[in-house]
């Protein structure tokens, strides 16, 4: 069942549950962030209405910098104004922002300890038609490496706009995963958030669960489609959202693994370098179980609609429900 102290959407697996961008929850939260500080700034590459930066730039002209292509400069500029006491907030695709620009990001902001915030929206395979070229799925594991850099994925729009006012807090740099397709609202504004904290979303009814799933982004949903099915069929699970990466709660995935002693991730991203993996260096100093990941393994992505990439590469209800059936067998 759903953590009931989290007061998450009791309309959650209803048929017409209310689905809404991840992106839009952070054009939300830029445009809150900034009513509350004028050193608040934002800067685009020419990509202004779909990474949703458009409400915080018709709000605030005079704070909004369009750069044009030029995701190299984008990151540049920002790290300056983030040295004379801005905070910028610098937009685009993930595979342009972090991926075109990743060498500016590590020296001019990174080096440097600038908080500058890296919205990469589009991220994941769930871009669709626009094919392998524009689908970044390997962001996560190019920002998390990066010193001083923080990496948050929300699971949901409410979440993001949650991350995008906590992010604008913060004094270091941050790179905030954004994916484009309408998704399930799952939080709730009482569901709590903070960065570097995960929470357990799904419990069994009864008894102590016997995996732990991982999840995080948008696909943090199919994760508890598969939890409520595999109930049903008496496997207890636990579903934990972990939307900050990088720091990472540790302390929340031993606790977890002791418990389950078995553990499945979920992520819309190479499974190599991933959130996966993130947790796996956690466990395995510390605790060390069986793991399956979810995810894309070693491959680029295509054209096709957003549920059918998801299905094809192995990250939908059913390839969850199997990765935990198969870590079952391998801890027994």
């Amino acid at each position: 069942m759903l953590n009931p102290e989290l007061k998450l959407n009791p309309k959650l697996f209803n048929p017409d549950v209310e689905q809404v961008p991840i992106r839009k929850g952070f054009g939300q939260g830029l445009l809150a962030a900034g009513e509350v500080d004028k050193n608040v700034v934002g800067l685009c590459a020419d990509l202004t209405e779909s990474t949703q930066m458009n409400l915080f730039a018709e709000k605030f002209p005079e704070r909004f910098i369009e750069m044009g292509v030029a995701e190299q400069n984008l990151a540049a500029t920002a790290s300056g104004m983030a040295a004379m006491g801005k905070i910028p907030f610098i937009s685009s695709y993930a595979m342009f922002s972090p991926g075109r620009n990743w060498e500016q990001i590590r020296t001019t902001i990174c080096y440097n300890d600038r908080p500058v915030k890296i919205a990469g929206s589009h991220a994941g395979v769930s871009v669709g038609p626009d094919g392998g070229t524009h689908q970044a799925i390997e962001d996560i594991a190019i920002t998390r490496v990066i010193p001083n850099m923080q990496v948050i994925s929300p699971c949901d729009a409410i979440e993001a706009k949650k991350a995008t006012l906590a992010i604008a807090k913060t004094k270091f740099p941050t790179y905030l995963r954004l994916v484009r397709e309408k998704t399930p609202i799952i939080t709730t504004e009482e569901t709590s958030f903070e960065i570097g904290k995960a929470q357990v979303y799904w419990i069994p009814d009864v008894g102590l669960a016997q995996v732990g799933i991982v999840a995080t982004g948008a696909l943090l949903y199919k994760a508890l489609l598969a939890a409520k099915e595999l109930e049903a069929e008496g496997i207890k699970v636990k579903v934990m959202n972990l939307p900050s990466i990088k720091p990472i709660d540790s302390e929340a995935l031993i606790i977890l693994a002791k418990e389950t002693k078995a553990i499945v991730t979920v992520e819309e991203h190479q499974v190599a370098g991933g959130m996966g993996s993130a947790v796996a260096e956690v466990l395995s100093q510390n605790y060390p179980v069986p793991i399956e990941f979810i995810g894309v393994h070693d491959k680029f992505g295509q054209s096709g609609t957003p549920d059918e990439l998801v299905e094809h590469y192995g990250m939908g209800k059913d390839s969850i429900k199997d990765a935990v059936r198969k870590v079952l067998k391998r801890k027994s």
